[in-house]
């Protein structure tokens, strides 16, 4: 199959590769329970692996089932490992009532098989995409992204993580054994109801303008879940998938985190970190020594994300931003039950099992297959990007209900119908992104790129590596090329990845010739 159309095959069937047995332990019930692992299904080979947008229900609450969605699976996705160099296959298909898109955030194809807006599948067709996957081993995801639907889509579970392995630069030094000590961990917010549904309301001018946060954390689709590790160093793969909560993530003991990638791939050498701010759509790989035996906590502090006071100074890029603009006067929204003086509030635990043989023991001094530093070239053109709301408006924006809230970029909200920019391949540019009201997480599709500066204060491409989403609290600089096409009828996207924002508008789309 040409990896450049698109297949909308309806009813059809197709030879696929089914998905693995669910890992070690089922989804917990209970708050503090084990932390349930998601099968890992390796994608490539001759056939495809199917992938199936599917109503699930699930007990995050004892004794109440609440209503969910997953693909092929009650909540959430498999871990999709993809192998660079290779084709991965995935057949998509949609089991739900309404229109999906699975878009590939992190990975560098063409606008035809993003799985952008444009790319809707209908209710009960299949998606056959092919994807050539050639950029460095790193930590991705995928998730629902149709105009309007993202927020509630992927509030009810339509997302999963993705894992680029790059066989000709395996690093022995780094823990590599899938749910012992190399974790996946989809980090979320969610609301319950009393009867166990969630709660996804983002009304009013308020909810729109902060996005819908949840009081009650959700890791792997369990309730601050317990993860058994061994007694040695361990790998966590970080997402923040939550709709609009940015973490700010610490250990309660301050053992250090030592971060050795971000977006798109694995960094120079370690770098240590007390604390690490993590925006929706962003993710991290960490190293953790648990070699002391010793249980832990992680916490976050407090999201006070809000309109017209960015984050109190927080900043971004893992506790390196650009010095945010002072707290928000109007709060930060619902955040979950503290269980520290600052308000932090538990995200998960960790206790350490002696069954489990550490592979690992001492951190690496470096990285023996760190992504490739940039080699960009002078930057052909600037382009400039505000982000910004504008109050109440006349009619709502898109599907999604937002009411009168009108969210932008350059002053107008999005319209599927208009291209805001053209790019060609291989030019190199600098985007210009600025908050103009709260801080916004920024995200480019089909590509990665290197954050020049925030604020005004440049950013060392050693200690961020090479991002595809970037938290703007002020002002930030971004160097960026594509390699791939992106043609007017499937052209790519940049958004806020406050999913309640790009819903209402915060979102422009652009082609790559």
């Amino acid at each position: 199959m040409d990896s450049g159309r698109r297949q909308w095959i309806a009813g059809a069937a197709a030879a696929t590769l089914a998905l693995p047995a669910w890992v070690g332990r089922a989804f917990a019930a209970e708050a503090g329970g084990a932390l349930p692992l998601p099968p890992l299904a390796e994608v490539g080979g001759s056939g495809a692996t199917l992938l199936e947008a599917i109503d699930g229900s699930m007990p995050f609450l004892a004794g109440r089932d609440t209503p969910t969605r997953g693909f092929s699976q009650p909540f959430l996705g498999p871990v999709l490992k993809l192998v660079r160099g290779s084709t991965a296959r995935v057949d998509v298909r949609n089991r739900l009532r309404e229109a999906i898109t699975v878009h590939w955030h992190g990975l560098h194809v063409p606008g035809d098989v993003d799985g952008g807006p444009h790319g809707e599948i209908a209710a009960g067709a299949l998606w056959r995409p092919a994807l050539e996957i050639d950029q460095p081993a790193c930590t991705a995801w995928y998730h629902s992204h149709v105009h309007g639907r993202t927020g509630p889509q992927v509030y009810s579970g339509l997302a999963g993580l993705l894992i680029v392995d790059d066989p000709a630069a395996r690093d022995a030094a780094l823990p590599q054994r899938y749910g012992v000590d190399d974790l996946p961990l989809v980090l979320q917010d969610r609301a319950f109801a009393g009867d166990g549904r969630m709660v996804y309301a983002p009304g009013g001018m308020m909810g729109a303008m902060l996005g819908v946060r949840g009081d009650r954390i959700v890791v792997n689709g369990a309730i601050t879940p317990t993860a058994a590790v061994p007694a040695g160093v361990v790998r966590l793969r970080l997402l923040n998938a939550c709709n609009a909560r940015i973490l700010h993530l610490r250990f309660e003991d301050g053992r250090s985190l030592q971060q050795i990638a971000s977006d798109g791939g694995l960094l120079p050498r370690p770098v240590a970190r007390q604390s690490l701010t993590l925006a929706p759509g962003e993710r991290c790989e960490l190293l953790v020594d648990f070699g002391d035996g010793r249980a832990a906590r992680l916490l976050s502090a407090p999201d006070t994300n809000s309109p017209m006071g960015g984050m109190g100074g927080m900043g971004g890029m893992g506790g390196m931003g650009g010095g945010g603009r002072g707290r928000g006067m109007m709060g930060g929204g619902t955040n979950p039950a503290p269980v520290a003086g600052d308000g932090a509030f538990l995200v998960m635990n960790f206790s350490v099992d002696t069954a489990r043989v550490a592979a690992v023991r001492a951190l690496p001094a470096q990285m023996a297959a760190a992504a490739p530093a940039p080699r960009l070239g002078e930057p052909l053109r600037r382009r400039r990007f505000v982000l910004d709301s504008h109050g109440m408006m006349g009619g709502g924006m898109g599907r999604g209900g937002m009411g009168a809230m009108a969210m932008t970029i350059n002053g107008r909200a999005f319209d599927m119908a208009r291209v805001d920019l053209s790019a060609r391949r291989g030019e190199t540019e600098v985007w210009e992104v600025e908050a103009g009201d709260m801080a916004h997480p920024f995200h480019v599709h089909g590509t990665s790129f290197q954050v020049l500066a925030l604020n005004g204060r440049a950013v060392d491409f050693a200690s961020s590596g090479w991002k595809d989403t970037v938290l703007v609290d002020g002002r930030a600089e971004l160097l960026l090329r594509f390699a791939h096409r992106a043609g007017e009828h499937a052209p790519y996207m940049y958004h806020c990845h406050i999913l309640e924002h790009e819903d209402a508008g915060m979102m422009g789309q652009f082609t790559v010739g």
